[in-house]
């Protein structure tokens, strides 16, 4: 039932994005950082941690999942270190998943002919 739930929840999310994109003329970096905030703020009401808990992976692996991890280093900083931790925070908890972005980005680019587009 776990990747049910992953199914269709992170098939909704994507088609919800979809459609998003197709019926607003805004621009794909928007929407994607619309879903960062969207997941950050979810995460801040405490929200997010019963929706990942049903969903799995279908809540945590697209960008709702980066705010909400963002939201909850933040938060652990913050308890830690103070008012520095808002600084701090949502830079150490995304840091795997942006070095692994850029180094994969990075292999991609070396194995595959890349082309700008005309």
């Amino acid at each position: 039932m776990d990747y049910i739930n992953a199914f269709w929840v992170g098939g909704l999310i994507c088609a919800l994005v979809q459609i998003l994109m197709e019926k607003t003329k805004m621009m794909p970096g928007r929407i994607m950082v619309l879903l960062v905030c969207l997941g950050a703020v979810i995460s801040m009401f405490g929200w997010y941690e019963p929706f990942q808990e049903y969903a799995g992976a279908g809540a945590s692996v697209p960008l709702l999942g980066f705010g909400n991890v963002l939201m909850k280093g933040v938060k652990e900083a913050v308890d830690k270190v103070g008012f520095l931790g808002l600084f701090q925070g949502g830079f150490k908890a995304g840091a795997v998943g942006t070095s692994a972005a850029l180094i994969f980005g990075y292999l991609a680019s070396l194995i595959f002919d890349s082309k700008m587009k005309a």
